[in-house]
């Protein structure tokens, strides 16, 4: 049976029974709802935890009726004719009132009168004695009530401290002298702490900074200090020692979170970089060689080479592969916008700020790699502040005052010719020998011809799966024509081209002239100025040029190819003859 709230204090109960059989002299009864005799002084003080249920017929009434008792002859009143001692109760007087906790009534407390002494002496002055026995009442109420708060505020704890184990975040309980009283596995692990940590001083101050909404904290434990992001939340006083609680995560926690929700779905690896072309080979080699060096490397190349898949393709093969990679364009954030971005801010750093601050690039990067694309399109000012990054390895948030420490491999990319943009005042020269420490030059894909039918069909499996498409191959004329063709746009021009092929492929899957788009016809054309005056060339294919640049000059179908046959003064068969022996 789960004890009555009097049983669980009944050491309390039983000191004030002794006391008021002391100051009153007469005996004192104490019972719990069940009729257990909770308390007793006298011939009852060697009956303590009996069951009365078969004779406490009077405490029985005030339990059910809520209301106080006066038996002035025990034995021959009316609620004790069933009680086994009718005419013959031991007891002279006996006075008896409800201990109601709240709205219900967790006993009885009453006093015995033995002799006629004692019952005189109650007689004498029944209304205070009834007072005195309500106020002594009230006194066990209250003590029942602390008890079933503080069994309230221990379920509580208990069950806060199962919450609190079970969180991802760290977090200690401290008590009033900012001891550790209480701390989770994730702080443990966090803090690198042991069992023994408890009760031990801890010094939190907020350093002032504070990102996404969150304060930074400076937190000192044994002589080692930790800067963490977290909130202090105070405790009311009623959690006994509990003074404050503080909920934190490390800073690398919180920017790895950031970091999970903006990198890419599918890590690029070296395989990405397609081709079988000598200098694409040595390309890789060389990425081999540099992936686990911590100096800066500078990818030059037009646009659409594929700067990015290079230096991404470093990151994957490097020993920072399991750090994040955090990619930024130089050339499209406004220069206002661009220092925030590169090394975020603190909150109120400057008007139109986001109020709860801003990680940046360069922190979110904090031992990993930092690709800054387009780095010719650094404004001067910037290029001074992120030398003094590079050289120094620290930052400081805009509007902070915190030096923060990096580990970050940098990786920079430009299509412009920084050199040129140096005699020009316009790239720092200093920066350049900073970040040009592993130059790695990405070839333009005109240079490269052996690469485009490799790059052909691994686009031909991207897109034919993500359109749902069931490719076959691609006519041998197309691909000489794809072989031929210049590509000022390089590796993003040639999947455009690919992507808009598939699109317009029909049911047999065969991607051939038919679906090249107009453009790729119009931009054929050598401007005369570009050629070499002894660039001389046989009749076979000045008439393999001809035939090409009638066929741009009609729509690229079936119906097309037959008006530039008849153009041609040739029959449609010897057209499609001759575009086959085009190479």
């Amino acid at each position: 049976m789960k004890k009555s709230i009097l049983q669980e204090i009944q050491e309390a109960v039983i000191q004030y029974a002794k006391i008021i059989a002391h100051v009153i002299r007469v005996d004192v009864e104490i019972v719990d709802t069940n009729l257990f005799r909770i308390a007793g002084t006298g011939i009852y003080d060697t009956q303590i935890n009996e069951d009365m249920s078969r004779e406490g017929f009077v405490y029985k009434h005030v339990l059910a009726t809520g209301k106080s008792q006066f038996i002035e002859e025990p034995g021959k009143h009316e609620l004790c004719r069933i009680c086994p001692k009718q005419g013959c109760c031991d007891e002279k007087l006996e006075l008896c009132t409800p201990i109601v906790l709240g709205e219900e009534i967790i006993g009885v407390i009453g006093l015995i009168c033995f002799d006629e002494i004692q019952k005189q002496q109650l007689l004498q002055d029944l209304n205070f004695y009834q007072l005195f026995l309500a106020q002594i009442a009230d006194f066990i109420s209250v003590k029942a009530y602390e008890r079933q708060e503080s069994e309230r505020n221990r379920r509580m704890m208990e069950v806060l401290l199962q919450v609190i184990d079970n969180v991802d975040k760290g977090v200690l309980v401290l008590d009033a002298s900012s001891k550790i009283i209480q701390i989770n596995d994730s702080a443990r692990k966090q803090l690198h702490l042991t069992d023994d940590c408890k009760d031990k001083p801890i010094s939190i101050v907020a350093t002032s900074d504070s990102m996404l909404g969150v304060e930074e904290y400076k937190v000192v434990i044994d002589n080692n200090t930790y800067f963490l992001m977290g909130n202090v939340l105070a405790v009311s006083s009623g959690l006994a020692a509990y003074d404050r609680i503080f909920i934190f995560d490390e800073m690398k926690n919180v920017k790895s979170g950031i970091y999970d929700l903006t990198k890419v779905a599918i890590p690029v690896t070296l395989d990405n970089i397609v081709g079988c072309s000598t200098v694409t080979q040595q390309l890789k080699g060389r990425l081999t060689k540099i992936a686990d060096s911590n100096s800066t490397v500078l990818i030059t190349g037009e646009s659409g080479t594929g700067k990015e898949v290079v230096a991404r393709a470093i990151h994957a093969v490097g020993n920072r592969s399991d750090r994040p990679f955090i990619a930024i364009n130089c050339a499209a954030i406004p220069d206002t916008l661009l220092e925030s971005e590169l090394f975020g801010y603190v909150k109120g750093a400057f008007t139109g700020a986001d109020p709860r601050g801003k990680i940046g690039k360069f922190e979110l990067a904090n031992r990993g790699v930092i690709f800054l694309d387009e780095i010719g399109d650094m404004p001067l000012y910037l290029q001074a502040k992120l030398l003094r990054v590079l050289q120094e390895r620290k930052l400081v948030r805009i509007g902070s005052n915190q030096l923060l420490s990096l580990d970050v491999r940098v990786i920079a990319a430009t299509n412009k010719d920084l050199k040129e943009l140096i005699k020009e005042k316009k790239f720092r020269e200093d920066l350049y020998y900073r970040l040009n420490v592993i130059p790695l030059e990405v070839p333009p894909l005109r240079n490269r011809a052996e690469d485009i039918k490799p790059l052909v069909d691994s686009m031909m499996d991207k897109y034919g799966g993500l359109f749902s498409k069931k490719i076959q191959g691609i006519d041998r004329e197309t691909m000489t024509l794809l072989k031929q063709y210049s590509w000022p746009g390089n590796i993003r021009e040639l999947e455009n081209t690919i992507e808009f092929m598939i699109n317009m492929a029909d049911e047999n899957g065969r991607l051939t002239l038919d679906t090249l788009p107009r453009s790729f016809f119009e931009s054929q054309t050598v401007p005369t100025n570009e050629r070499q005056s002894n660039d001389f060339k046989s009749l076979r294919q000045v008439e393999q040029e001809h035939i090409l640049q009638v066929l741009r000059q009609f729509e690229d179908t079936t119906q097309g190819k037959m008006a530039a046959a008849r153009q041609l003064g040739i029959g449609i068969a010897t057209l499609y003859r001759k575009l086959h022996e085009i190479q």
